[in-house]
């Protein structure tokens, strides 16, 4: 995209901007129908996070132009993600564009290649059914809980190997979406705010402490557990051995492949570049698989004819066997639920970049440093792509009906940042649900609906199920309840 040779249009501003905070006060209070009302007002248009002016871009086609097209006018930035920089660090997802990202993404490449990623398969499908097969029948659970902790429990298994520390799991599941919370904070918050002394500002610095604390435990125990492996097993097939990095994957998981991972002209990544990279990636694991499964049950209950869909293919896939791997690829139904529940809900729904130079954005002048916003949520609520958006509806993704609508899918981002784990999120996401469906033949919703919740991701702002292996059991626990809910009146006699 070259530096604009005609008279620019004037690009127009989002109403209800307030002094000193802009439209702070609206990305705080209702974000979600803030976003999606700027379409009414132009392809491009601008708005003010603080005294910063930002400008989303609400057309799709745009969008690609920025991640794509024109990738080299719009750099990695902007106050998202120097906030997120403040504990990701120089993580793939945060790191600038340039000679370091290519480097590091090349090194992480082979981690998440399917063969990589089929030598874990398994070893996570062993340690969802035993998570979830540990619920009590019938007992109310905190559903979106529950989701974070088995995705984070796969992803440890996957990443680690065996026998991560149990406390690091359960403190990174505390951490985590507090950490979040503190972030978008310092996003909506004027940069002086963020800088000062302020009980807020402390906690959320401690956190991130915390956190890199926990990750460098995590780090040290997985090259503990690799050396005890190789001195004990002097045997192992060569490094050069075509099938040794896949063996090597299978017994320590996917992190070796980054911990011996060395470039010819840097040589291996350091430990301050090893925690930024764990950062994100347990960040990504957690915060958005997590939601993406927590949301998908919902619009399951929600949905009987879906679900009967779901359980017949699972049947066909596996008969009365446990799942196995093997199986994820006759799953294509359930990929379709989790591709429309992605849609519907995000999983991040404002990201950004910085403008490196003047540029020209569908006739509209970006100055040089300004932010640039994109939303996945607003293009995949955009009703010229995804007619009745608010339904859901995973036939969406038939091959008949896909290609129109993935111009506007962009959840995994796209161009050469595009995430680099989409192979893997679709693995574990698939894994996790169709546990959950055969370890479970019937729940029931036990909240009222949740609403969409916008921090970093959309998250349910509250959520419960009930799980029940037999149906005689669901109605008893059901009438029981009811019951305490709304106790029979005693029968009136007459004098």
């Amino acid at each position: 995209m070259s530096a604009p040779t005609t008279s620019p249009a004037p690009t127009p501003t989002a109403p209800g901007g307030l002094p000193l905070i802009g439209h702070g006060h609206r990305l705080a209070r209702d974000p979600l129908p803030f976003i999606t009302s700027l379409r009414e007002h132009g392809s491009v248009v601008r708005i003010r996070i603080g005294p910063t002016p930002a400008y989303v871009v609400t057309d799709p086609a745009l969008t690609r132009q920025v991640l794509v097209t024109d990738a080299g006018s719009f750099a990695k930035g902007g106050k998202i993600i120097d906030a997120l920089r403040v504990f990701f660090g120089d993580g793939l997802a945060t790191v600038a564009d340039g000679d370091t990202h290519l480097r590091n993404r090349r090194l992480m490449q082979p981690m998440f290649n399917r063969a990589h990623i089929a030598t874990r398969g398994e070893v996570m499908i062993d340690l969802v059914r035993e998570m979830v097969g540990a619920w009590g029948e019938g007992q109310w659970r905190d559903t979106f809980e529950d989701m974070n902790a088995i995705t984070l429990g796969a992803f440890l298994v996957a990443l680690f190997g065996d026998g991560v520390p149990e406390h690091l799991a359960s403190e990174f599941t505390v951490l985590l979406p507090e950490i979040m919370k503190g972030t978008i904070r310092q996003t909506i918050l004027p940069s002086w705010a963020t800088r000062l002394p302020l009980p807020a500002n402390r906690a959320h610095a401690q956190r991130v402490a915390r956190l890199r604390a926990l990750i460098d435990q995590a780090i040290d125990h997985h090259s503990a557990t690799s050396s005890k492996t190789e001195a004990a097993n002097p045997a192992l097939p060569p490094a050069e051995c075509p099938h040794a990095a896949a063996q090597e994957s299978g017994r320590s998981g996917l992190f070796n492949t980054l911990l011996t991972a060395e470039d010819p002209e840097h040589g291996r990544l350091s430990r301050q570049q090893l925690q930024d990279e764990a950062i994100t990636l347990l960040t990504g694991a957690i915060e958005t698989t997590g939601t993406t499964l927590a949301w998908t049950l919902y619009e399951i209950s929600q949905n009987p004819e879906i679900e009967q869909r779901l359980r017949k293919e699972l049947e066909a896939a596996c008969g009365d066997r446990p799942l196995r791997y093997a199986d994820l690829e006759q799953l294509p139904f359930a990929r379709g639920v989790l591709q429309e529940t992605i849609r519907k809900y995000g999983p991040a729904w404002l990201v950004t970049r910085t403008a490196t130079r003047d540029v020209e954005l569908g006739g509209h002048l970006i100055p040089e440093g300004a932010d640039v916003v994109y939303s996945p949520y607003l293009h995949q609520h955009d009703p010229a792509y995804f007619p009745d958006p608010a339904v859901f509806d995973p036939d969406r993704w038939d091959s008949d009906r896909a290609a129109a609508a993935r111009g506007s899918f962009l959840a995994f981002g796209d161009g050469r940042r595009k995430c680099i784990g989409e192979n893997f999120a679709w693995t574990e996401l698939l894994i996790i649900l169709a546990t959950i469906l055969q370890s479970w033949p019937m729940f029931r919703l036990t909240s009222r609906p949740p609403r969409p919740q916008a921090v970093v991701t959309v998250k349910p702002d509250a959520l419960t199920f009930a799980f029940y292996r037999r149906v005689s059991t669901m109605a008893t626990v059901h009438n029981k309840l009811m019951r305490k809910l709304d106790p029979p009146r005693p029968r009136s006699h007459r004098a």
